[in-house]
């Protein structure tokens, strides 16, 4: 039983992280792709770890593996996140397809602010 568990997960993780590579290629712009790539890539590898956890049967093994998903599940999108406001801020190109730029607004905002104050 633990055995096909094992396999089921493993697919799941494996296909999860071929869903990654694929976006790398498939995406059109920067963002894109760093969204598809950190979604997948984590849940990927959190599965694959999970199987490591359910094949060895020694406690301090499924402790650290159980450690590593948690933190890979706190960090990556915390990472993902500053990476793409880096990028947004300094100007990488967005894909002609995106048409709703929430940012923009709060920016010219702060950008009026902080020249008002300046005056």
């Amino acid at each position: 039983m633990t055995d096909i568990l094992i396999a089921i997960i493993s697919t799941i993780g494996a296909l999860a992280i071929l869903v990654a590579s694929i976006g790398i290629l498939r995406m059109p712009d920067f963002y894109l792709r760093l969204s598809v790539t950190v979604k997948a890539g984590t849940l990927g590898t959190g599965c694959l770890l999970a199987c490591a956890a359910f094949m060895f049967d020694d406690v301090s093994v499924t402790t650290k593996t159980i450690s590593i998903v948690f933190f890979l599940i706190l960090t990556n999108p915390i990472g993902a996140h500053l990476i793409a406001k880096t990028a947004y801020h300094t100007k990488v190109e967005k894909w002609k397809g995106t048409h709703i730029d929430d940012l923009e607004s709060i920016n010219e905002k702060t950008e009026t602010e902080a020249m008002d104050k300046q005056e």
